[in-house]
């Protein structure tokens, strides 16, 4: 008797499930696609490319210096005084330009992200314009899987590069 009431009752509960989730509109949007195809976003990354460009040459001169004082320390032609000297230059080149990486890539990173945020705030307010017009009860972003026919993405898409 008592299985029969569960049994009743999980019916029940999947009976009533069904007709609500037949009226349950959901969507999904893949943020990653966003960030890399939407027009804002390329345009953020070229902006940033040309704000980081005279730090990016700068450690590049850094290293090709590197490479060519640990060419002349490979050679043996070097006298003593010389070589300390050059290895004194490459210990303190080797010390700068690990600080001005790192400095670079936390800078990079904060302007990345704010941005970046930039951009978020807008393509969810696209999607609050998508998810209204269109009546949807959920949309969700980052899922592990989520099937093609709910992905809003390219509507996002398009409505930031009209924008």
């Amino acid at each position: 008797m008592k299985s029969m009431k569960t049994f009743l009752a999980v019916v029940g509960l999947a009976l009533a499930t069904q007709s609500v989730a037949a009226d349950f509109k959901l969507g999904y949007v893949k943020i990653e696609r966003i960030y890399s195809e939407a027009t804002p976003a390329i345009a953020i990354q070229k902006k940033l490319e040309a704000e980081f460009a005279d730090r990016r040459a700068e450690l590049k001169r850094m290293e090709a210096r590197g490479k060519e004082l640990q060419a002349l320390l490979a050679g043996t032609t070097l006298n003593g005084a010389d070589r300390k000297n050059d290895e004194r230059e490459l210990d303190s080149l080797d010390r700068d330009y690990r600080a001005k990486v790192r400095e670079m890539a936390e800078d990079f990173n904060q302007r990345r992200n704010e941005e970046f945020a930039t951009l978020l705030d807008k393509a969810n307010r696209v999607l609050k314009v998508i998810a209204e017009r269109g009546q949807f009860d959920l949309i969700l972003q980052d899922a592990v899987y989520v099937s093609p026919k709910y992905d809003l993405t390219d509507q996002v898409l398009k409505e930031l590069d009209k924008q």
